[in-house]
């Protein structure tokens, strides 16, 4: 039987640091009543973050609006069509100044959307003077919404904007027309990777995980976080301590289950990570961590047998890493793809490791009760991911 592994203290610890290592995205908006920027960031966003309450105010006309485990925050500019506006502007730009000298860099705004509405095929002075200071401070992208034809209006926006990085056409929603079509929603990909590639490298992880138009993205950056942890573990094969390895590998699934779940928006706690590391150990990677409890016992015998332990566990670490987090993102991306996607909830994702990975297995077992479990799993597995399914159309 393996020793059981001291993993507690240290997972609230590694948690916190996946959160650390994400970062925090922040959008400044600038737009007319009516251009639709509401419906703009819900499209774009997880949490419904437009619909959280009035917003809190920062500076006279400007709120902003956040949401507990959703690592944005949006910065809302109002006044646009007010008289006292160059006063009103001036407050924000301090307000933008001194937010960007802060030593945290999660507290500076990073990136400005400037949104016009296609329909009106007009552009305001305050709208240019605003992406004007903005550009001063911060990269700003164009924005025009309601987009439904261009007739040569994003050329004009682009003339006129010279400070945009880029100018985007974009429709948000479905609109069903009196005829009986329907234009559907586009651009969204395109303005979430121009977005994306405007932030600092220390907030993009944040940007992608908050936003839900692109999955791709998220899975993308999970697999990078699997690879590097899969580098992590082949540090644990050097030690001569027997076990030892068996420790060391459980903390880098740890942090590797918490990296992966800050990456796709999710916010890891203790708790959580403890439940996926008792889900995801037992199976796909059984025999695997088998052939680690044999390695360290291998370190038991002095001399050759602790250069046998870490050949093999050099071996084995990395594959049985790899193993279980490729699981881990693919599942997370099935999750998502079910939830349109917005964030499920962490009952949720431990229920779907459970159902796909089976349960940790404690102790020696027959290959009878091996087989036995394998088929379980496969039959659980199936029937979980249907259950999942009509979840959450029942949700819908």
């Amino acid at each position: 039987m393996s020793p059981k592994l001291p993993l507690g203290p240290a997972i609230e610890t590694v948690a916190n640091e996946a959160l650390r290592e994400r970062g925090h995205a922040n959008v400044f908006l600038v737009g007319r009543a009516g251009v639709g920027k509401s419906t703009l960031v819900n499209a774009v966003f997880d949490g419904n973050l437009a619909r959280v309450g009035q917003g809190r105010p920062v500076t006279r006309q400007t709120r902003v609006y956040s949401r507990p485990g959703i690592p944005l925050s949006l910065y809302d500019n109002r006044g646009l069509e007010m008289a006292e506006f160059k006063a009103i502007m001036a407050d924000q730009e301090r307000f933008i100044r001194e937010a960007n000298n802060d030593s945290d860099a999660n507290r500076h705004i990073h990136v400005g959307w400037v949104c016009i509405p296609e329909d009106l095929r007009r552009i305001e002075d305050a709208e240019i003077d605003m992406a004007r200071m903005l550009a001063r401070h911060m990269p700003v992208i164009a924005v025009i919404t309601k987009a439904r034809a261009d007739g040569g209006f994003q050329k004009a926006v682009r003339k006129l904007l010279p400070q945009a990085r880029a100018v985007i056409r974009v429709r948000a929603m479905r609109e069903e027309l009196d005829d009986g079509h329907a234009l559907e929603p586009f651009g969204l990909d395109d303005l979430v990777a121009a977005t994306g590639e405007l932030f600092p490298e220390g907030q993009r992880l944040a940007f992608v995980a908050a936003q839900k138009v692109d999955l791709e993205l998220k899975r993308n950056a999970a697999r990078g976080i699997v690879t590097r942890h899969a580098f992590y573990s082949l540090g644990n094969a050097a030690n001569p301590l027997p076990f030892a390895d068996q420790a060391g590998l459980g903390m880098v699934l740890v942090s590797m289950f918490a990296g992966v779940s800050a990456a796709f928006g999710l916010s890891p706690s203790a708790q959580m990570l403890s439940a996926f590391l008792a889900a995801a150990v037992g199976t796909p990677a059984t025999t695997l961590t088998a052939s680690l409890v044999a390695a360290s016992l291998l370190k038991c015998i002095p001399g050759i047998g602790t250069i046998a332990g870490q050949a093999i566990n050099a071996a084995v670490g990395p594959l049985a890493t790899t193993t279980i987090g490729i699981a881990y993102v693919e599942l997370l991306y099935r999750l998502y793809v079910l939830h349109a996607g917005a964030s499920p909830g962490s009952a949720e994702v431990v229920q779907a490791l459970r159902e796909d990975f089976g349960t940790l297995i404690a102790g020696d077992e027959s290959d009878e009760s091996s087989a036995t479990r394998k088929t379980g799993r496969a039959t659980r597995s199936r029937s979980g991911t249907a259950r999942r399914r009509k979840r959450a159309a029942a949700a819908s």
